[in-house]
């Protein structure tokens, strides 16, 4: 009995080291995973921080747009029309390069916060001021000329003399956008992003009052309906302003400089690449329907498509809030030297993203009937428009990934790069493609168009995403570092 003990202890003592012995993989396994989850639970939370007020903001401020078209709609159709050119193309023109040359903030100040370098991004703030404002004085004559530049490309007399008309009474709310979009951005690389929420909340509430009195009751017409988009702007710019030199901002608003001045034609190169970044994507909506309105010849046509891009343009405030999301982290986590967190930030931003655009996909796929009831009563329209479904799902889909993509490189600080990918993706690519799918190969003019469109942004998409993947963070981190160093000044 106890040589059997003894032959049987051994055996059990190898059994017992045969078991500790696989036991400790999966444990460690599992502690791999759950630090996994961890960072990034950690990281979806700072990213929804700024995703989500940013996206509400942006949906706040591109509701007042709305509100004053509709507006405008119950004044007659000639005034509708007006005021939708006059902020459709000519508005979207100067908003798009002055937003995207705002980027190149986004860029300097979150690198500094994430280095603790808090007092250059009030001098950062002032340069962009400059730089911002400038360009919009160089933009005015899109203003001043409208009428004449609209009857060039064929609108109807009447409406170019009316649009002209309403663009002089705007040019208030285009020089609102250089310290809108420099304060936003500002706040956001200092994770304020609740204050900007706040402030267009109340813009908003304050420009439906404002444009009730105003249209209803004072009967002010198109001008005075012009005027209430101006003044509710600069009160969201006021709100923002007040906030950060009086005390919200004591780290970082430390007075105006003479600085400001210095280094400007660096910090210019950077904007405008940045501005021409988003200029060009932006534009490409705005050339599918004029040439769809001018081949088509059908008002079914323009209206299916308005109604396609006023869904899209709502739903691309999502990818928006996130590429300012991706581009703040990015930044700060750059900033900070902390290679691995800009990292987890990207992969967080583009799985949640990508995420939402597969929801709003099945969206537009289930519904796409019910959504045009939304916007007409025309069964020639919701025809059309269900017939442009799978495009429009497609374009909303790869816009949830793409704006991550462009966020990363704006944490990074490649505009200049993503410029030329835009460029060649949408204008080298898309264009021609669009042209002969719906000339040559008769998909029709809107349908072979959009789905160029859709192929420039596949390109763009894919070229981003090498360049991310490729990417060295921790040479990254350290251009953001020599960036810090050297001062106030980016090249």
């Amino acid at each position: 009995m106890g040589i059997r003990e003894e032959q049987r202890y051994p055996l059990l003592l190898s059994v017992t080291e045969e078991e500790d012995g696989p036991q400790q993989l999966p444990c460690q396994q599992c502690n791999g995973i759950y630090t996994l989850v961890q960072e990034t639970w950690l990281e979806s939370i700072k990213i929804w921080e700024i995703a989500g007020p940013s996206i509400f903001s942006r949906l706040a401020m591109f509701s007042m747009t709305v509100i004053t078209q509709a507006f405008a709609g119950h004044l007659s159709d000639i005034n509708l029309a007006a005021i939708s050119i006059a902020t459709t193309v000519i508005i979207a023109v100067s908003f798009g390069f002055l937003l995207g040359m705002a980027s190149a903030l986004e860029t300097l100040c979150g690198q500094a916060y994430g280095a603790k370098q808090y007092h250059i991004l009030g001098l950062y703030m002032q340069r962009s001021w400059i730089v911002l404002f400038l360009c919009s004085i160089l933009l005015l004559p899109m203003f001043l000329f409208a009428t004449p530049i609209l009857k060039l490309i064929g609108q109807p007399e009447e409406v170019a003399e009316q649009t002209g008309l309403v663009a002089i009474w705007l040019i208030p709310f285009h020089f609102s956008f250089p310290f809108q979009f420099t304060l936003q951005r500002f706040l956001q690389s200092q994770l304020q992003t609740g204050v900007i929420a706040l402030v267009s909340g109340g813009a908003l509430l304050i420009h439906v009052f404002v444009s009730w009195v105003f249209v209803y009751k004072l009967r002010v017409g198109i001008v005075g309906t012009a005027i209430t988009l101006d003044f509710s702007w600069w009160v969201s710019v006021l709100g923002m302003f007040v906030y950060c030199v009086c005390g919200g901002c004591p780290v970082s608003w430390t007075g105006f400089s003479t600085q400001a001045f210095v280094g400007l034609w660096p910090f210019f190169k950077l904007s405008a690449a940045s501005g021409i970044m988003l200029l060009f994507e932006n534009l490409y909506y705005r050339v599918l329907i004029i040439i769809s309105g001018y081949l088509q010849e059908t008002e079914v046509a323009v209206d299916a498509l308005s109604i396609c891009i006023s869904i899209y343009a709502w739903e691309s405030m999502i990818p928006l809030g996130f590429l300012a999301a991706t581009g703040v982290r990015v930044a700060n986590e750059l900033g900070a030297g902390n290679a691995k967190g800009a990292k987890i930030a990207t992969t967080v931003s583009i799985l949640t993203s990508l995420v939402i655009g597969l929801f709003f996909f099945l969206i537009i796929m289930a519904f796409s009937e019910q959504l045009a009831m939304l916007f007409t009563s025309s069964s020639s329209v919701i025809a059309m428009v269900n017939e442009l479904a799978v495009l429009l799902a497609f374009t909303i889909l790869l816009n949830c990934i793409q704006p991550v993509l462009s966020g990363v490189a704006v944490g990074c600080g490649w505009q200049a790069l993503v410029a030329f990918i835009n460029i060649g993706s949408y204008y080298i690519v898309g264009v021609p493609l669009g042209v002969c799918l719906g000339w040559l190969l008769h998909f029709g003019f809107t349908q072979g168009i959009w789905a160029g469109l859709i192929i420039g942004t596949v390109v763009q998409t894919l070229i981003l995403t090498i360049v991310t993947m490729k990417c060295e963070w921790e040479k990254e981190a350290e251009k953001a570092r020599l960036h810090i160093t050297n001062g106030a000044t980016f090249s």
